[in-house]
């Protein structure tokens, strides 16, 4: 007979796979603001590397979307990320399903727009970007997150329906 007990929603070092997206959204959200400061004259020089990769990227017309800088829609975007963490970890919401699904909807499309901008880095402009990698990983490590979540509520729901 299979274990009726709900997953756990743990994630690593006792914390939630909430709060663990919480975490990285907070981190790439300082990130993507200092490379919108640097964008726009305010954070001074850019730590990047020997090949000026984050220059190249930033200032091309991949470093912008609709006429807007590329690193101020992922700040914007990893804020609500976090915001939606934050709720969705408070206590009682910790199962809800509707955290999940809010956080589904900022994380994919950040995905494929994630995608749109590392073809053009290294495709198109041949370069490499440190802090853009970092980014990449994160939204697909926070993709990897949300899906966790999503089938644990989906069970938790059915779980719940059965009983």
């Amino acid at each position: 007979m299979p274990d009726a007990s709900p997953p756990p929603r743990a994630g690593l070092l006792g914390l939630s796979y909430r709060q663990i997206t919480a975490v990285l959204a907070l981190v790439n959200a300082f990130v993507a603001t200092y490379l919108h400061l640097w964008k726009i004259g305010k954070a001074g020089t850019l730590a990047c590397g020997a090949g000026h990769g984050c220059a190249i990227a930033q200032m091309s017309s991949y470093g912008w979307f609709l006429g807007v800088d590329v690193a101020l829609i992922g700040a914007v975007g990893y804020t609500l990320i976090l915001i939606t963490a934050i709720i969705g970890s408070m206590h009682g919401r910790e199962d809800a399903r509707g955290p999940v699904l809010a956080l589904a909807a900022l994380v994919y499309p950040a995905i494929l727009f994630t995608l749109r901008l590392k073809y053009g880095e290294f495709i198109v402009l041949k370069t490499f970007c440190p802090w853009c990698a970092i980014s990449a990983v994160s939204i697909t490590t926070l993709g990897v997150i949300v899906w966790i979540e999503l089938r644990r509520t989906s069970l938790l729901a059915r779980t719940a329906g059965a009983a």
